[in-house]
């Protein structure tokens, strides 16, 4: 049928919720007359196990009297539903304004109409709220919502509130006492009854199956660990490796290490370096099958020729990397410095209970290629993206309110508006997905026995299936790989390619390196002359103002310290307001205060507290809620001092130590190349992160740098800076840093530029500007000049113009730049 109706679906057991994900997946999916509708074929067929109610005005039945069908009709259309639905008139009133009834009686005929067939027909009838908030108050939320959506009639909505029973009875009067009360009372309890108490999200997690995954991990962990630490293993490698082997294999999750050191495998062996994030690098097997580069071992020595391995001294280093260089006493080789000193519970928890997450951070160019990849492991019909389910934001909410006012002229106090957009922020807006979630269904299972699936934001023209669910709500029950897109690994790749220089062999205590977080001498420039604090503009986490500040602050002298300050600046409420006033006050000490969850378990055990309520209370504070009686107790009585307390109870959200390390060791390396080989640090970091810079700017040397920077400031101080603005600032101080070593830009050359990349001139001094560095200049127009010009060299404008498919106005804009200088106009030549 071409007509389109509301109905209501009720499941009321598990094969109904299956049938109900399989129609939401079917209306979300394959949409007819450009709506998400389900035919009513498909309806029927998927009935068994649903209760189906006529639903409100825009139900067929309603509609139907309404416009008065036949009595035959209406009877028959009737059969079809479970049970029939009449709600209050003020929900219906709009029809009287709009002139399809003459008044509220005729709108109570209606449901007096329903309620008659509902008798002669033996179909329950029940009278509903169709209720969008809670109290009578809240309808001025959805009236500015509406309003700020566009909604022509926002000022004259009805009263969709949770009404009282005794609200409902009266409304319902009309029908007459009897009938009232079976419609608001006992048919509703009559449709509750057969309505199981069920979770409609499976229990239990259900990975996918790879066959000998147990076995494989544990070969694979067992044959690195022997060739690292030798054989037999010492007590604290074999301790902690039969510990994480026993739960991971107990408690199933081997295949999702198998999965990760695949992806991670196949990322390398394409020449793109992948990153952990999250607290995967807490896990020893996560580093023996080189899923992550973390070793979370305490620090330690060990000799790469004889194996001996020694502990350092954890209370004096922070990780193996602060360590002192030491040759092996057996053999006299020097010996590698390893170990974060991560606690494997962080991850896995201590019963095994956590289900782990395994975060990774591939190249951005990579990205899609690996999320492919897991379909080439596991078929296309079991890979799905993560949905996610986009709320209204502050700002928004504020907008919301600030132009519902303006537009009717109202006057508004400031504590008004600030009350209305509490009410209206986290209002759910439209769906998305997640921008490196894909969740992985067990080979021969079905999608819909967990969750529908759709277009994101209905859009049907989309290339990707996401759960309608959020992620976070079926998370314990299909594994969700994270594999999301990240500059580092792309900026390394470059530099890799540049110098040929083995970013895994860059020691992670080179002195020169690490100086840049406390000064730029070690890029040959002073603070006095170069205006610069640190030298660690473009390092990605220590690049940004707001971390220089801490590196200011907090003077790092060793790798630990920048693993604490990356804590510290991912964290909510971690520094500002708390870790940083401790510092200042001289309370506790760079080492004492709080930077990564992890601090707080291994700190309380120390202390005194049981593991597992140590665990507890990390967990607890790095979601960020606070400490409990008990807990503040425990703490107490352990000796812990109340500076610490206080601490844990403002803090909202943390960093896991793993993470940190990560990050911190993808930084360093970018570092390094800044020291020693400068041109091709510079070069692939705007080619990755540069993109705002413009190429006349640059092409300009240093005083039109500074004028653009000037420019940038004079909009903060009148507070018209956007985001674009800051992240554009960035760039140009880090453009100004390099031209004050001593290095420049080249402008753009039609003959010699790349399409997007910044390129080391030959002269060994300088970088090529790219053609996507001039503004007008897209992407696509970049890769059809290079293109014809890699075919054979552009012999004039017009040649440029015809095989470059380049316009009048790019035309102009590589004339303005001087990059057509000597290209004749025609290819016509005068004779005469």
């Amino acid at each position: 049928r071409r007509e389109s109706w509301h109905i209501i679906l009720l499941a009321k057991n598990m094969t109904g919720i299956r049938n109900l994900y399989k129609l939401v997946t079917l209306s979300h999916l394959h949409y007819f007359y450009k709506k998400p509708r389900i035919p009513r074929a498909e309806l029927e067929k998927y009935r068994e196990g649903l209760i189906i109610g006529s639903a409100c005005e825009a139900g067929e039945l309603y509609q139907q009297i309404l416009n008065r069908a036949s009595d035959e009709m209406v009877e028959k259309t009737a059969r079809f539903y479970d049970y029939l639905e009449i709600q209050p008139i003020m929900n219906n009133e709009f029809m009287i304004r709009e002139g399809s009834v003459r008044n509220a009686e005729e709108l109570r005929d209606i449901n007096r109409r329903i309620a008659e067939l509902g008798r002669k027909l033996n179909i329950p009838v029940a009278a509903t709220g169709d209720v969008h908030f809670l109290n009578p108050e809240d309808e001025v939320y959805r009236r500015i919502l509406l309003a700020g959506q566009g909604y022509g009639d926002a000022d004259t909505q009805p009263p969709l509130y949770f009404k009282t029973t005794a609200e409902m009875l009266e409304e319902f009067s009309y029908l007459g006492e009897e009938e009232a009360r079976r419609a608001v009372i006992e048919v509703p309890r009559q449709i509750a009854s057969q309505v199981e108490f069920l979770n409609p999200i499976p229990e239990g997690l259900q990975t996918p199956k790879i066959e000998g995954a147990e076995e494989t991990v544990k070969d694979m962990a067992a044959k690195k660990a022997a060739a690292l630490y030798g054989d037999p293993l010492p007590e604290l490698v074999a301790k902690r490796l039969d510990k994480e082997l026993g739960s991971i294999i107990k408690y199933g999750y081997a295949v999702l290490y198998l999965i990760a050191h695949k992806l991670v495998k196949h990322s390398n062996e394409d020449g793109y370096v992948v990153g952990s994030r999250g607290s995967v690098g807490s896990s020893f097997v996560a580093f023996l099958t080189d899923i992550t580069e973390v070793n979370p071992l305490p620090p330690h020595y060990l000799c790469p020729d004889c194996h001996r391995v020694q502990l350092g001294d954890d209370t004096l280093y922070g990780c193996g990397s602060d360590m002192p260089d030491m040759d092996c006493p057996h053999c006299g080789a020097r010996m590698g410095k390893d170990g974060f000193n991560i606690p494997f519970e962080v991850f896995l928890g201590f019963e095994g209970d956590k289900v782990p997450d395994i975060d990774l951070n591939f190249s951005g160019e990579y990205q899609t290629q690996a999320q492919k990849y897991t379909e080439t492991l596991f078929g296309a019909k079991n890979v799905f993206k993560a949905g996610t389910i986009s709320t209204i934001a502050d700002k928004t909410a504020f907008g919301f309110v600030k132009n519902y006012f303006a537009d009717r002229k109202l006057p508004i106090r400031d504590s008004e508006v600030e009350r209305l957009v509490q009410g209206c922020a986290g209002v759910k807006r439209t769906t998305g997905q997640h921008p490196g979630g894909i969740v992985v269904l067990p080979m021969g299972d079905e999608i819909t026995n967990y969750t529908p699936v759709q277009h994101p934001a209905d859009d049907v023209n989309s290339e990707f299936i996401t759960t309608h669910f959020e992620y976070h709500a079926i998370d314990n029950c299909l594994v969700k790989l994270d594999i999301l897109g990240h500059d580092d690994p792309t900026i390394i790749r470059l530099l890799g390619d540049m110098t040929g220089v083995n970013i895994r062999m860059i020691p992670l205590d080179e002195p020169k390196v690490l100086s840049l977080f406390t000064g730029p001498e070690a890029l040959g420039l002073s603070k006095e002359d170069s205006g610069l604090e640190t030298g660690s503009l473009g390092l990605p986490e220590f690049g940004t103002s707001f971390v220089r500040g801490m590196l200011m602050d907090t003077q790092p002298a060793t790798f630990s310290d920048l693993v604490r300050i990356s804590g510290f600046s991912h964290g909510t409420d971690v520094w500002l307001g708390n870790a940083k006033d401790i510092l200042k006050s001289g309370l506790g000490t760079m080492k004492e205060v709080i930077a990564a969850r992890d601090d707080i378990m291994i700190y309380l055990i120390q202390a005194g507290v049981s593991p597992k309520h140590a665990f507890k209370i990390m967990e607890q504070v790095r979601k960020g809620k606070g400490l409990k009686h008990d807990d503040i107790a425990a703490m107490e009585e352990a000796g812990v001092p109340d500076w610490y307390i206080q601490s844990c109870q403002k803090i909202k959200y943390m960093f896991p130590k793993a993470h940190a390390v990560a990050y911190v060791t993808m930084a360093f390396r970018i570092a390094w190349f800044k020291v020693y080989h400068p041109l091709a640090f510079y070069a692939a970091t705007f080619s990755v992160r540069g993109g705002g810079l413009e190429g006349s700017v640059a092409a300009g040397g240093l005083p039109k740098v500074e004028k653009a920077m000037e420019e940038i400031r004079r909009k903060r101080e009148s507070k018209e800076q956007t985001a674009k603005d800051e992240d554009l600032y960035t760039m140009l101080e880090l453009a100004r840093e390099m031209m004050l070593r001593g290095y420049r830009f080249q402008p753009v050359d039609l003959n010699k530029s790349h399409q997007n990349r910044f390129k080391i001139a030959p002269d060994q001094s300088s970088l090529q500007l790219p053609f996507t560095s001039l503004s007008g200049l897209g992407p696509n127009v970049a890769h059809s000049i290079v293109a014809a010009r890699n075919n054979k060299p552009f012999l004039s404008v017009d040649d440029l113009r015809v095989r470059g498919r380049v316009g009048k106005s790019v035309i102009d804009i590589l004339r303005q730049q001087g990059a057509l200088e000597g290209l004749p106009e025609s290819d016509q030549q005068t004779l005469f």
